[in-house]
């Protein structure tokens, strides 16, 4: 007969001791019912202690926000910002404005022909230096010359005829005044002295048709003789034969035929568009300086010598023109060039740096500060120098500007100058 023990274990449960195998069988834990009930109250009083806890640690961490938050707000009510300003300067007396150019002979002349040939001798070409009066050309024309001779024999032929009208007139004159007294005495008839009369009167028309007739053939030929002056083609004035048109036996046309073109170099004109903004206080005397980038390490310094009465409407700009003297020669007409103008100021300015600028819903302003306080005045920014702008209002000279202002920086917000920045 098989014995079996069986024996409690330590979790509550039971197991069996199989007394001929020596094996422990487990038993089926078997719990009292009354003790289930005491493990259910006492989770659900762990439960409730826990939530307890949790609902006692957030109001405790909410404590601790709210006094973050007021101490933070305390804090700020009572934080003095640091920073840095620098003093509002006043503008130069002079604006100096620097705008392209085109540079022109001071003077410049296109040379036609003014007589109808062939060209002779052509005397110079491109780049050669003349001065007023030199020959450039020569222009033949025969047939000129036998208009002249023919001129000139017509003209003879009206001062003879002049002479006999003259004589005519003589004669008519003296036969009436003989036939007058006798017509008187009655010696002749009325008839005849009217005669007399009327071939006196048509002698002294002839005459004054004949002198006429003179003065109209001088005349043409002074013209005939202008147009064989013109067959010496000279130049005008000193300068420098830039373009050429004709050559050795070319045809030429009276009024038509372009031959040379010629500049004077000596002094360039420089014309220059100045914008609306700029205008104002520019006039003749005004100081300038032209540079070309071909040439860097030189300027031109010239003076404003005239300026238009009125600006151009598309543009709005004033059409000017500077004088430079070019002694050597190291300017030519015709260049790309910069012209830096120095005009008086007629408006004052202050010189503000850029990083004191502040851009925001309100428009532009800056952050002046006054006795340890910040103040916002609103500016209008009249040209941008990068690191500086010049301003016409809004601040004055001397002022305090904030540099890099805080976002939240508002007026009346107590700040500490902590470094001054010197502007140039």
């Amino acid at each position: 007969m098989t014995e079996i023990r069986v024996r409690p274990k330590n979790d509550g449960g039971r197991e069996r001791l199989d007394s001929d195998t020596d094996r422990v069988v487990a038993l089926p834990n078997v719990t009292p019912k009354r003790r289930r009930r005491y493990g259910g109250a006492l989770l659900g009083a762990g439960v409730l202690l826990l939530l307890l806890g949790a609902l006692g640690l957030g109001g405790w961490r909410h404590y601790q926000a709210g006094l973050a938050v007021a101490a933070t707000e305390r804090e700020a009510s009572t934080f003095v910002p640091d920073v840095r300003v620098a003093a509002v300067r006043a503008a130069d007396s002079k604006i100096t404005v620097t705008l392209p150019a085109t540079t022109t002979a001071f003077e410049a002349a296109n040379i036609f022909a003014r007589t109808s040939g062939y060209i002779e001798k052509r005397y110079v070409d491109i780049g050669d230096k003349v001065k007023a009066g030199t020959l450039l050309a020569d222009i033949t024309a025969p047939e000129l010359d036998h208009q002249i001779t023919q001129a000139k024999a017509t003209l003879a032929q009206d001062q003879a005829t002049l002479q006999q009208t003259q004589a005519s007139r003589d004669l008519a004159q003296r036969t009436n005044a003989r036939d007058s007294n006798l017509v008187q005495k009655g010696w002749l008839t009325l008839q005849q002295g009217d005669n007399d009369q009327l071939t006196l009167q048509a002698q002294q028309a002839a005459v004054g048709v004949a002198q006429s007739n003179i003065a109209a053939q001088e005349a043409q030929i002074r013209i005939l003789e202008q147009e064989k002056a013109y067959q010496r083609v000279v130049a005008p004035f000193d300068g420098v034969i830039t373009q050429r048109a004709i050559d050795n036996g070319s045809l030429v046309q009276s009024g038509s035929t372009f031959m040379f073109t010629l500049m004077h170099p000596d002094v360039i004109r420089t014309q220059v568009f100045v914008p609306q903004d700029q205008a104002f206080g520019l006039g003749p005397g005004v100081d300038a300086m032209v540079r070309v980038p071909e040439i860097p390490n030189r300027g031109f310094p010239g003076k404003v010598t005239r300026i238009a009465s009125a600006l151009q409407p598309g543009s709005r700009t004033l059409l000017t023109e500077i004088d430079v003297p070019n002694p050597d020669g190291a300017l030519s007409p015709g260049i790309y060039c910069t012209v830096e103008l120095f005009i008086p100021r007629k408006t004052p300015s202050m010189i503000i740096p850029a990083d004191a600028v502040v851009f925001d819903q309100n428009g532009l302003h800056v952050a002046v500060v006054e006795n340890g306080v910040a103040h916002m005045q609103k500016i209008t920014i009249a040209r941008d120098f990068g690191t500086e702008v010049e301003v016409h209002d809004g601040v004055k000279p001397g002022d305090q500007v904030i540099l890099n202002p805080m976002v939240n920086l508002a007026e009346g917000n107590k700040v500490a100058v902590r470094n001054k920045v010197r502007t140039s």
